[in-house]
C-alpha cells in the first residue's frame, strides 16, 4: 500500500495494520465525524453553535493527524458564522480524502 507523504494516511496505516477492512472502517468514521460538524457548521446562525462545531471539528482533526484539516479548522474557529469561504475549504479537503478510499 503507498502512503501520502502527510501523516493522516500514516496515522491510519499504523492504527490498522494490515487489516485493510479496519483502515476503511477508520476512513469512514473520520469522514462521518468531520462531515457531521461540517453539517452542524453550516446550519450555524450564531458565534456559539459556530464555535462549538469548528473546536470539535479541530478536536477530530488533531486526533487523526491531519494536519491540513487542523490549520484549516483554525480558520473556521476565527471565521465568522456561515463564511462560505472556509466552509468551501472544510467540505473540498473532505471529499479529497473521501476520494482517496476509492484508489
Amino acid at each position: 500500500m503507498a502512503y501520502e507523504s502527510g501523516t493522516f494516511e500514516a496515522s491510519l496505516a499504523v492504527a490498522a495494520g494490515e487489516d485493510f477492512a479496519l483502515l476503511a472502517e477508520l476512513r469512514l468514521a473520520y469522514l462521518e465525524s468531520a462531515s457531521r460538524q461540517l453539517d452542524l457548521l453550516r446550519r450555524s446562525r450564531c458565534d456559539a453553535n459556530w464555535q462549538v462545531a469548528a473546536l470539535r471539528l479541530q478536536g477530530i482533526a488533531a486526533s487523526f493527524q491531519d494536519h491540513e484539516l487542523a490549520s484549516i479548522s483554525r480558520d473556521v474557529v476565527t471565521s465568522a458564522p456561515g463564511d462560505p469561504f472556509v466552509l468551501r475549504r472544510v467540505g473540498q479537503h473532505l471529499d479529497k480524502i473521501g476520494g482517496q478510499a476509492l484508489i
